[in-house]
């Protein structure tokens, strides 16, 4: 369960690839059009002649912010697409699709739902029911804001349906709205559901985020780091709103009287104080306790993160996370936009983002302690650094001291992750084992198979079967490449087992090769191939025309170590010559027994882990602890009937115990549809010092002895 939960963070943080790219470079346009079009700055500092409105920069910069505005509003939908999008399995265009009609299926909901219970007008304007900051605007849907999260919820969900559905056959009256047709529908209709169910439940989550608030504005020191704490775990997700924007804007972040005149809100002390410099010496420190520490994270303590994930990814990785690197640095120093390096790892990696929590939480109270008082308009980066903290002057702001201790949370991000990422073999960004890579790749291109390894010898393949002239049509089945030939005296059966195949037959002029369940990615191969290698024939029948036996008898010899597999259920066994499929009784999948089951579940063998299941659920791959590649193929010509009667308990990659069940059948069913459900149960790598001694006879329970395997040499 584990690894599980495990691959599903990995395969959403690659899912987060896409629109963490393009947030460094928006955030950076939006920090500098928002710094310089704000009419305080301006007038603070006498820009009018420039700046002001109606000038050509004025008219730049507010261009600028606006069109990076637009993306960064629309943050949740762009990350409900993009997951959905990186989580399905195929027909991805589909899932995008779906899941940006649900997004607005959602919302649009909640928005009515706000409308009938009076909580906003018709005009989207709040009410006092409902607590400040609490509704946001998404694509002009007046709505609760939920960000990220709202996105996230349906990017996963939608996948979800996505990969359940896409296949669906309804029945023929309705037969138009199946396949990936149901899958915008089912979204649909389960979103609306949702809405009304975040409409009811997210003002409670809302809520508790006030009370906590409160519960700050009491404490000192302490309140300072719960602050820092609460908002940085809340920012990802966009719900930091809700929170800062009372300690902001109102009493909880303080009451000062400036120039005579009472100010409430921590942001609404520091500029009235700005705009009175002639009577403020030093900024107030309470006020400014809820923003200067940003500085030292955001444009310190992140990019020494983000320098850690570049030293920590692969070699030959390292110049493709340099470059997202390097911009999300930039971002996070200049304007103070943080997301692009925190989702590169809060999904993958939630212990590096627990670490980056606390210590930003930390950072608050360090400069609460040394009196740096320093506040933004927009977010702690270089621009509202230098435009409040140096300008100001130094015996207002402190500001001299957050280099130094920057400098301190550089190296401590940066040494503490790596040190987590590597101790603990994180997979951050340019970490990833090349295993899974091949996996999810295999999983979007092909099937829902493990791709085991990959097959370089094409052009061996096309030589053997007499060259491009001589392939009439290609096609293949879960395990067979099916090939029909013109001139069968040109077919070299030596040469395609070469390339890795178990067997060869071959019927009039059509031929099957087995190659085992990576069969669909050589076909592919072999197709992309044939469009461009030259139209003639290829004789190589005068290579190799001795096939030499895969393994050695080693009579007389005694074995160095012997294995012995059990049954994966209770039944009766035979010899695998008995099998009904010529290719299996030949052994050309490999070698080892057959059971006929009695009882519905099937168990691992082995401790070990599950290669790949068919999308047919006929069959299922087994890796065991000792290295032993197994077929478990429940029936014959099972693969026919789509996955009825068979229901797989496990997923690819998921580790097992012996004796864990990872199949169900439904044995009366298969006996009535199936061919038969003599099951092959099979060792599909044995090689030349390797040999499988059939054990069992007759009948035999689960985990009895099924076959032995001896090793020679």
């Amino acid at each position: 369960m584990k690894d599980k939960i495990f691959e599903i963070f990995q395969r959403i943080g690659h899912s987060f690839m896409i629109p963490i790219a393009i947030l460094p470079i928006v955030g950076c346009l939006l920090g500098i059009g928002s710094s310089f079009t704000n009419q305080s700055t301006i007038e603070l500092y006498h820009l009018q002649g420039i700046l002001g409105k109606g000038h050509f920069l004025y008219s730049v910069f507010f261009t600028i912010k606006n069109v990076s505005k637009i993306i960064f509003d629309n943050i949740p939908m762009i990350f409900a697409v993009g997951v959905a999008s990186g989580m399905a399995k195929k027909q991805k265009e589909v899932a995008a699709f779906s899941a940006m009609i649900s997004y607005f299926v959602m919302n649009s909901t909640i928005s009515s739902l706000l409308i009938l219970y009076n909580y906003v007008d018709k005009n989207g304007i709040q009410s006092d029911l409902v607590l400040k900051g609490a509704i946001d605007t998404v694509c002009g849907v007046t709505t609760l804001q939920t960000g990220v999260f709202g996105g996230v919820i349906v990017g996963l969900g939608v996948a979800a349906l996505h990969n359940r559905f896409y296949k669906i056959k309804l029945p023929n009256a309705i037969s138009f709205f199946g396949g990936t047709r149901f899958i915008p529908i089912i979204s649909t209709i389960t979103y609306f559901f949702v809405g009304v169910f975040l409409f009811f439940t997210w003002p409670i989550v809302q809520l508790v985020i006030v009370k906590i608030g409160q519960i700050i504005t009491k404490s000192s020191y302490f309140g300072t780091l719960l602050f820092g704490v609460i908002k940085r775990l809340l920012i990802p997700l966009g719900l930091h709103h809700i929170f800062y924007i009372p300690f902001w804007q109102t009493a909880l972040g303080g009451t000062v009287k400036v120039g005579g005149k009472w100010v409430s809100g921590a942001q609404n002390i520091f500029f009235a104080q700005l705009l009175d410099l002639n009577h403020v010496s030093k900024f107030s420190v309470d006020a400014t306790r809820f923003f200067s520490g940003e500085y030292i994270f955001m444009m310190f303590g992140l990019p020494g993160a983000a320098l850690a994930i570049y030293q920590c990814a692969k070699k030959e990785n390292k110049e493709k996370v340099a470059g997202i690197m390097i911009s999300a640095a930039v971002a996070s120093i200049v304007t103070g936009i943080t997301e692009p390096i925190e989702f590169a790892f809060l999904f993958v990696a939630p212990v590096l983002f627990g670490i980056h929590v606390v210590l930003a939480g930390s950072a608050y109270v360090v400069a609460q302690l040394l009196h740096i008082t320093i506040s933004f308009t927009f977010s702690a980066g270089l621009i509202d650094f230098v435009l409040f903290g140096i300008l100001p002057g130094n015996s207002r702001t402190n500001w001299i001291l957050v280099i130094p201790v920057g400098m301190v949370y550089f190296v401590l991000y940066n040494q503490i992750f790596k040190f987590v990422i590597l101790k603990f073999d994180i997979k951050t960004m340019g970490r990833e084992d090349q295993e899974m890579k091949d996996r999810y790749k295999y999983s979007q291109d092909f099937s829902d198979e493990v791709r085991v390894f990959e097959i370089t010898q094409t052009k061996e393949i096309v030589a053997a079967l007499g060259g491009k002239k001589n392939i009439v049509n290609l096609d293949c089945c879960a395990t067979r490449l099916r090939v029909n030939i013109v001139k069968t005296k040109l077919l070299n059966k030596s040469l395609l087992k070469q390339t890795g195949a178990t067997g060869v037959v071959l019927k009039g002029k059509s031929v099957q090769i087995i190659y085992g369940p990576r069969v669909a990615t050589i076909k592919t191969d072999i197709e992309e191939y044939l469009e461009n290698c030259q139209n003639i024939e290829v004789d190589t029948t005068d290579i190799n025309d001795e096939i030499q036996e895969k393994k050695q008898k080693n009579i007389n010899k005694k074995p160095s170590k012997i294995v012995t597999i059990l049954s994966p259920f209770e039944g009766e066994a035979a010899d695998l010559s008995n099998c009904l499929d010529e290719a299996f009784a030949q052994g050309m999948m490999g070698e080892g027994a057959i059971v006929t089951p009695e009882k519905e579940y099937v168990y691992a063998p082995d401790d070990g882990v599950v290669g790949f299941v068919f999308d047919t659920n006929h069959a299922i791959g087994f890796l065991t602890n000792q290295g032993i590649s197994l077929l478990i193929h429940i029936g014959i010509d099972t693969i026919k009937l789509d996955g009825k009667g068979i229901e797989i308990l496990v997923d690819i990659g998921q580790k097992v115990t012996k004796g864990e069940p990872i199949m169900k059948l439904d044995l009366d069913y298969l006996k009535i549809n199936a061919k038969t459900i003599s099951s092959p149960i099979i060792c599909t790598d044995v090689s030349e010092n390797m040999e499988v001694k059939k054990v069992a006879s007759g009948h035999v329970k689960v985990l009895e002895p099924l076959f032995d395997i001896y090793y020679y040499g």
